[in-house]
C-alpha cells in the first residue's frame, strides 16, 4: 500500500507535468483547472502515506519542505523570475513529493543528496536551473558558429554602443531571425526595439527581458524598419522556452539520476 501511494504520487507529477509543459509551450498558458485537480490530489496522497506509514516527525519535515518551497516560488515570482505557472508547480511538486521517492527509485548516482531527502522540489528546481544554462550555451555557440560561417557582424549601428553585459545576455538567450518569421512564430520574442526620437530619428535598442506585452507592438515598429531599410532583416529574437519545460526535465532527471549539483560537487572533492 505505501509503494503503491508513492507510485501514485510520482505518476501524478510526471503525467501533470508533462501536459503542463506542453501546454506552455504551446500556448504559453497553462489551465489553472490543473493546478487545482493537482494541488488537493497530491495533498491528500501524501498526507494518507505520511499519516499511516511514518513517523510524526516525518509529517513536521513536510510541513516544512511545503512552507520553504512556497515561500522561494512566490519571492521568484513576485521578484519577476518566475511565471504564475512555474511557481504553482513547484509548489504542487512539494504537496506531492517534498523529499526522494526512494521507496520507489534509486538514482543512477546510488546516492540520494542532503537536499533531495529533505527538499526534493530543491533539487528539481536546480537541476531544470542547469538545463537551462546548458540551453544558454548552446545559444552562444550557436552565435559564435552564424558569425564565423557568414561574417557578418553580431551587433551592428546602434547596437554597437550597447553596453557589454547587454551584448552578452543577448548571446546566450537569442540569435537573429528575419523579420517575418518573428512575426509567423508568435512564441519567439524580439530581443531588441525601435525607439522614436524627435531630434536623432529611431534608435535601435536591446530588450534583455523579453516580455508578452507590447509583443505585437514592437515586432511592428521592427517591421516597419525593415520595410524602410532602416535597418537590415536580421531581428534579435529569443525562442522564449518556458521553465516549465526544464522543470519538467529537471524531476525525471532528478528521479532517474539524481541531484545534479550535488554529483558534481562530490566528483570534485574526490
Amino acid at each position: 500500500m505505501k509503494e503503491m501511494l508513492e507510485g501514485l504520487r510520482i505518476s501524478a507529477c510526471l503525467i501533470l507535468f508533462t501536459y503542463a509543459a506542453w501546454s506552455d509551450y504551446k500556448t504559453r498558458e497553462v489551465s489553472n483547472t490543473v493546478w487545482i485537480l493537482f494541488a488537493p490530489l497530491a495533498f491528500a496522497l501524501t498526507f494518507t502515506q505520511l499519516f499511516l506509514y511514518e513517523e510524526t516527525s516525518t509529517m513536521l519535515s513536510y510541513g516544512i519542505s511545503f512552507g520553504l518551497t512556497t515561500a522561494f516560488a512566490l519571492i521568484l515570482f513576485y521578484s519577476g523570475g518566475f511565471g504564475g505557472a512555474d511557481a504553482k508547480a513547484l509548489i504542487c511538486l512539494a504537496l506531492a513529493l517534498p523529499f526522494y521517492p526512494q521507496n520507489s527509485f534509486t538514482p543512477l548516482s546510488r546516492e540520494i543528496s542532503p537536499i533531495s531527502q529533505t527538499f526534493f522540489p530543491f533539487t528539481v528546481f536546480s537541476n531544470a536551473v542547469l538545463l537551462a544554462a546548458f540551453t544558454a550555451v548552446i545559444i552562444l555557440l550557436y552565435n559564435i558558429f552564424w558569425r564565423l560561417r557568414t561574417g557578418n557582424r553580431l551587433f551592428e549601428g546602434d547596437h554597437r554602443n550597447e553596453s557589454l553585459g547587454k551584448k552578452i545576455l543577448v548571446l546566450i538567450t537569442g540569435y537573429k531571425v528575419p523579420i517575418d518569421k518573428l512575426k509567423e512564430k508568435w512564441h519567439v520574442y524580439p530581443l531588441e526595439d525601435i525607439e522614436e526620437n524627435a531630434e536623432k530619428g529611431a534608435k535601435r535598442k536591446l530588450i534583455v527581458v523579453p516580455r508578452d506585452e507590447g509583443r505585437t507592438a514592437t515586432v511592428e515598429r521592427l517591421g516597419k524598419a525593415v520595410k524602410t531599410g532602416t535597418i537590415q532583416d536580421r531581428i534579435w529574437a529569443s525562442p522564449g522556452l518556458p521553465m516549465l519545460i526544464f522543470i519538467t526535465a529537471g524531476l525525471i532527471i532528478a528521479l532517474l539520476f539524481g541531484d545534479i549539483v550535488w554529483i558534481c560537487i562530490r566528483f570534485l572533492l574526490r
